[in-house]
């Protein structure tokens, strides 16, 4: 179980940038996770509280800085159009949770280690999202 130190909770936060551009981070990650959910641009903009045009912005962007493609799209028609992650938007997923996990960890340690090592229970602290 993790713990507080004096009220103190730990939060940490990583993104990813190319010649000081940001390529992607948390709320990117979102947006990507939320198209593989719906299978709509337009429906994963919505949950993540970002109009069409910003997510395909965002899209874009991080398409050209990362040079993957990440969402293959698919026109409307007669049963619509949608959108799907490319194999290599969730293999770039899967290493960015990876890393962030890996950080969450090494901050939860060390804050543990300078704040309050009496006071934590199995080595966790509580962390905030």
């Amino acid at each position: 179980m993790q713990k507080k130190h004096n009220g103190l909770d730990i939060r940490s936060k990583i993104w990813l940038e190319t010649d000081g551009e940001p390529v992607f981070g948390r709320g990117r990650r979102f947006l990507l996770e939320a198209i593989d959910i719906h299978g709509s641009i337009n429906r994963a903009a919505r949950e993540v509280g970002i109009s069409y045009r910003k997510a395909w912005g965002h899209i874009a962007a991080m398409e050209k800085r990362l040079g993957i493609s990440l969402v293959v799209r698919q026109a409307g028609g007669k049963n619509g159009g949608g959108a799907a992650l490319t194999q290599e938007a969730r293999e770039f997923l899967r290493k960015f949770e990876s890393l962030e996990e890996g950080l969450k960890e090494f901050v939860d340690r060390r804050f543990s280690q300078l704040f309050h090592q009496e006071n934590v229970e199995g080595g966790h602290v509580r962390r905030a999202s």
